[in-house]
C-alpha cells in the first residue's frame, strides 16, 4: 500500500517521520511527491530502511532512477539526486544512461590511472630487477649462477641496484669498475666488466629493458683497458709454480706454526698465532699430489673416497668439465686423505661446513674458503685498509720472502703438473690426470675409450714419490724455473 506523511497527500516526509516507520510497513510505498517514492524494508534485526526512486516517462515507458536509501543517505541528498535526474530528463538525457555513462567514465579514469602507474613503474624498473630477470632467464652457469650473484652483490648492485635502468650511464659503470680496480682486484674487474657486457647485451634484445635504454647500451662506451693500470692484463694466465725450496718452506712454516701453538701454555694461546686449520693444510697437499682443483676437493664426500683401494671418484656435478673423474691416489696422497678421515670421517663430507651443536653438517665448506685462508696470510700482496672481520691479516705464508709473488692453492695444481712433465709423463696423460677437456674432435672422443687407468696410476705414483723427496731432501733438484 502507499503511505503518505501526516500532512497528507502532496506533503513531504521528514527525517523524524521516517524514524517512526515500523517493521510492519515492510513492502509499503512512501510517497514524497514530485515523482519520488520510497519502499520500506525491514531487516531481520527489526531495523527499517527506505529505498527511494524517481519515476519518469521515457519514450512512453515508465522508468525508475535510484536516488538513495535512507537512513544511509539523508532525505536532502536523496531529493537533490531526484532533482538532478529530473533536470536530465527535461534536457533529453536518460538519468539511467547518464549514471551508466558516469560509471564507465569513472572506470576509465581508474584504468587510466592504473595504466599510468604501471607505465611509470615500468619506466623506473631498477638495475637490480634487470639483473634478477637475467639471472632467471638469460644466463645459466655450472654453479647455478652462485658466483655471478656473489660478485654482483659485492661490487655492482650496491652502486647500481636501486638505480632505474634508464638512468644508468657509462659513468656509473666506470664507477663500479674503478671501485674494484682500486683494491687491486684486476681479474675481478675484468669478470665484472664481461658479465655486465653480457647482461646489457641480453637486455638490449628484450622487453621491457630495451625500451629503457633510451641513451643506448652504456657498456659500448666503456673500455676496461683505459681504467686499468698501464700494462695490466687481468686476463693473463697465472704461471706461478712453486719451487722445491718453496714447497719445503711451506711445509716447515705449517709445521712450526702448529708446534708453536701446541706448545703454548694454557691461557696464553691467544698471544700465539693460530695455525692454519689441519683440514686446510691437508687440502693443500692433496691438491699438489692429485692435480685436482681446490673446489672439486672441497665438495668431495667420503662415500666417493676408497681408502682401501686408494681411489677417489669425483662426480661430474663437481667437476669443471662436467665429466666423471677418477683419481688413483699415490701413497703420498692417500696418507693425506687418511689423516683427513681421522678429522672428518664421521661426517658425510670430507670438508664439512660448520653445523649447530649436535647436528650433522648439511653442506661442505665454501669452495673459496681455502683460497681465502691462504690469501689472508699473504696480505702484503693485498690492497686492504685493514683486517677483514673474522679473518687473519698477516704474512705468515709468504714464500721466498715475497720475491716470487703471491701463491694460491691453484698454483699447487700447476706445480704438480709441471713436476709430472719433468718426470717424463706425456702431456696428453698430464691433461687426463688434470681432467682437462681433451683435444680432438667429437668423433675422436666418441670412438677412443681407453681409460688410461694404469698409466694415470703410474703418473700419480711418480708424482707422489717426487713430492716425498722434495719435502724431505734439500738436495733434490730445484723447481724454480718450471713453468706450466
Amino acid at each position: 500500500m502507499t503511505r503518505y506523511p501526516k500532512a497528507g497527500k502532496g506533503g513531504r516526509w521528514t527525517e523524524l517521520a521516517l524514524k517512526a516507520v515500523t517493521a510492519a510497513w515492510h513492502g509499503d510505498t512512501l510517497a514524497d511527491g514530485d515523482g519520488l517514492n520510497g519502499e520500506a524494508r525491514a531487516t531481520a534485526d527489526g531495523r527499517v530502511a527506505v529505498s527511494f526512486r524517481y519515476g519518469y516517462k521515457w519514450f512512453g515507458s515508465g522508468k525508475k532512477h535510484y536516488c538513495g536509501t535512507w537512513p544511509d543517505i539523508s532525505l536532502a541528498a536523496i531529493r537533490a539526486e531526484r532533482d538532478r535526474a529530473r533536470a536530465l530528463v527535461k534536457s533529453g538525457v536518460s538519468p539511467t544512461d547518464a549514471k551508466r555513462a558516469a560509471k564507465i567514465d569513472s572506470q576509465a579514469a581508474v584504468e587510466a590511472t592504473i595504466a599510468l602507474a604501471a607505465r611509470q613503474e615500468a619506466e623506473n624498473l631498477s638495475f637490480r630487477a634487470m639483473f634478477e630477470a637475467w639471472v632467471l632467464d638469460g644466463v645459466r652457469r655450472a654453479d647455478d649462477n652462485a658466483e655471478l650473484r656473489r660478485s654482483f652483490e659485492k661490487d655492482v648492485l650496491p652502486l647500481l641496484g636501486a638505480k632505474p635502468v634508464r638512468a644508468v650511464e657509462e659513468g656509473d659503470v666506470r664507477s663500479v669498475l674503478r671501485a674494484v680496480i682500486s683494491r687491486g682486484a684486476y681479474r675481478m674487474a675484468s669478470r665484472a666488466y664481461a658479465d655486465m657486457v653480457q647482461l646489457f647485451a641480453w637486455a638490449e634484445q628484450r622487453k621491457p629493458w630495451r625500451a629503457l635504454m633510451i641513451e643506448g647500451n652504456p657498456m659500448k662506451l666503456v673500455e676496461l683497458a683505459r681504467l686499468l693500470p698501464h700494462g695490466c692484463d687481468p686476463d693473463a694466465e697465472r704461471d706461478r709454480v712453486l719451487s722445491g725450496d718453496e714447497l719445503r718452506e711451506l711445509r716447515i712454516k705449517l709445521t712450526d706454526m702448529e708446534a708453536t701453538y701446541s706448545a703454548a701454555p694454557a691461557g696464553t694461546k691467544y698471544s700465539v698465532d693460530r695455525p692454519l686449520k689441519k683440514e686446510t693444510e691437508l687440502a693443500l697437499w692433496i691438491c699438489l699430489g692429485t692435480l685436482c682443483r681446490i673446489g672439486e676437493l672441497l665438495m668431495s664426500r667420503w662415500e666417493h673416497v676408497n681408502l682401501t683401494t686408494g681411489e677417489w671418484f669425483v662426480p661430474a656435478s663437481n667437476t669443471k668439465t662436467r665429466v666423471d673423474w677418477k683419481v688413483y691416489l699415490s701413497p703420498f696422497a692417500l696418507r693425506q686423505f687418511k689423516a683427513l678421515h681421522t678429522l672428518t670421517g664421521d661426517t658425510a663430507f670430507c670438508f664439512p661446513a660448520r653445523a649447530p651443536a649436535g647436528a650433522a653438517p648439511a653442506q661442505h665448506v665454501c669452495t673459496k674458503s681455502v683460497s681465502k685462508q691462504i690469501g689472508d696470510r699473504q696480505t702484503q700482496f693485498k690492497k686492504r685498509s685493514g683486517p677483514l672481520k673474522h679473518r687473519k691479516h698477516d704474512n705468515s705464508l709468504v714464500l721466498s720472502g715475497g720475491k716470487m709473488g703471491e701463491w694460491t692453492p691453484h698454483d699447487l695444481r700447476r706445480t704438480g703438473a709441471t713436476m709430472m712433465q719433468q718426470l717424463g709423463v706425456s702431456l696428453d696423460l698430464i691433461d687426463r690426470c688434470q681432467n682437462h677437456v681433451l683435444a680432438g674432435g667429437r668423433v675422436r672422443r666418441a670412438y677412443l675409450h681407453h681409460d688410461y687407468a694404469s698409466e694415470k696410476r703410474e703418473a700419480w705414483s711418480k708424482l707422489g714419490d717426487r713430492i716425498e723427496l722434495l719435502l724431505e731432501n734439500s738436495n733434490v733438484v730445484q723447481l724454480a724455473n718450471w713453468r706450466a
